[in-house]
């Protein structure tokens, strides 16, 4: 059985949703297979540092308290 830490998970393909915010102005950045690991930018190039920091740090606490870590959908299956 693989040790799945969080170079793993990282290396991982996730969905990243990036959603202009209509109200504030900005962007909304979610990985959608991780519920709740989300992030708000004011400028379109800092989205995907900001989506990477909060993706760290939702795994770390995933690891840390030992909850079920959803993978991505196999996208070969799709290919």
């Amino acid at each position: 059985m693989m040790n799945k830490n969080i170079d793993y998970y990282i290396s991982l393909p996730y969905t990243v949703e990036v959603i202009p915010d209509t109200e504030d102005g900005g962007w909304v950045v979610k990985i959608k297979e991780l519920s709740g690991c989300m992030t708000q930018a004011d400028h379109l190039e800092d989205v995907l540092p900001m989506i990477q920091e909060a993706q760290r740090l939702w795994l770390e606490v995933a690891l840390e308290y030992g909850h079920v870590i959803p993978e991505p959908p196999d996208l070969r299956a799709s290919a």
